[in-house]
This record gives structure tokens, C-alpha cells and sequence, in this order.
């Protein structure tokens, strides 16, 4: 079921938006982790861009890279320059080797859909919900997803590995999950 809600998702999020506004809201939604380390991506496909926002951030930046199959990704600091880059999988870029790795505090996470109760559809590889999975066990972590607003689904299924996002951005509004309720 989440391949084909994947598939539409992608096809959707071809659809776009506007990309200023939403750099502008995730931007904005970055103020107040100011001084925190900030791990954002380099887009592939049609990904939102969150490049402009994490430049515009006040605080250390990381790139995610990604170094196997079905493991947690790690991170490494960047400078902000595409020049200190190396392709990575997945046609993605991250900082070579020598540079450190650092733990962030903040990550901004692409998605293929996500509902407002804060759960993401990604591409299927788990990377991300590992990820999450294993920052949150050793001390705080805010996952914001970026997307177009045309991404939203209504009640994406989740399994007991996924990982919610704590804040979604997108080019319409900011969206603050609120947790089920039991």
C-alpha cells in the first residue's frame, strides 16, 4: 500500500508550488533554533530546495551521508559551499570523508507525502526513521518535514518503526503535529 500512495505522492509533488514562499516559512520556522546544529539535504529530482534557509541559518550545518544499506545515516559538517561536496548515493552530494561528524539537533527532511498528524511517506529505504530513531534515544531532536503543500495525504498508514515529524513546512503554511491523543 505505501508504494502506490509513494507513486502518487511523487507524481503530485511534480505538480510544485512555490518554492520562494516555502523557503521563506521553513526559514522563518529555523529562528528559533538558533545556535543548534542544522542538518538539512541536497535536493534530487523535484525536492523542495531547503539550501537558501540552512545558509540563512545561524548556527553549524551538516549533510546527511549515507553509508550502507538499511543502517542509520550519519552526518557530516559543511560549509555551505557546493565546491566541498562529493556525489553520494542516490544522486544526492555530501561532505568528504575528512570533514567531521557532527550530531544535529534540527533536521530538515524530504519526504514523498505527509498528514497532518506528522507522519511521513519517505522513498522507502528507512533511512530517515532509523536515523530519527537512533538520535532521539540518546537526547532531543526536531525532525521538520519540507514539502509542497500538494503533498499532504490524509492518514498516511504507519508502522511501528516510523518515525513523526515534529513541525511540516510547506509553501502554504507551518503545520505543528499534534500528538494522538489515547
Amino acid at each position: 500500500m505505501k508504494e502506490a500512495l509513494r507513486k502518487q505522492a511523487l507524481a503530485t509533488r511534480a505538480l510544485g508550488g512555490d518554492a520562494v514562499s516555502a523557503v521563506a516559512r521553513l526559514t522563518e520556522a529555523l529562528r528559533p533554533f538558533a545556535g543548534q546544529v542544522l542538518s538539512g539535504y541536497w535536493p534530487i529530482r523535484d525536492e523542495l530546495d531547503p539550501r537558501s534557509a540552512m545558509k540563512a541559518h545561524d548556527g553549524p550545518l551538516c549533510l546527511p551521508v549515507v553509508p550502507g544499506r538499511a543502517v542509520p545515516l550519519i552526518f557530516r559538517s559543511w560549509n555551505g559551499k557546493a565546491d566541498s561536496l562529493e556525489r553520494g548515493s542516490f544522486g544526492t552530494f555530501h561532505p568528504a570523508p575528512h570533514c567531521p561528524e557532527i550530531r544535529p539537533q534540527v533536521l530538515i527532511v524530504p519526504l514523498a507525502a505527509f498528514d497532518r498528524s506528522g507522519a511521513r511517506l519517505g522513498y522507502g529505504g528507512g533511512y530517515y526513521d532509523r536515523t530519527l530513531a537512533l538520535l532521539r534515544a540518546s537526547g532531543p531532536v526536531t525532525a521538520i518535514g519540507f514539502a509542497y503543500a500538494v503533498q499532504e495525504m490524509p492518514d498516511l498508514p504507519q508502522e511501528p518503526t516510523d518515525q513523526p515529524l515534529d513541525l511540516i513546512v510547506t509553501d502554504r503554511e507551518i503545520i505543528r503535529p499534534e500528538p494522538p491523543t489515547i
